[in-house]
């Protein structure tokens, strides 16, 4: 997504080297996928379900009825 567009950016990082930012977002197993520091996802996913994924964790919140 962070190639297709400008409005998205992508970071790698690795776990091992990086054990204080593994435990801030939870991570247990790779790939985690966090979201805007909000919500996260685990495992390898075909595009399609990646993409709806980001999306459903992208979406506003619904105002309380």
């Amino acid at each position: 997504m962070a190639l297709a567009s400008p409005l998205v950016t992508a970071l790698s990082v690795e776990a091992n080297e990086f054990p204080e930012l593994s435990q801030r977002h939870g991570v247990q197993s790779v790939p985690r996928t966090v979201v805007n520091g909000a919500g996260a996802f685990v495992g390898a996913m075909p595009e399609a379900r990646f993409l709806a994924a980001v999306l459903e964790l992208t979406r506003p919140a619904e105002p309380p009825a």
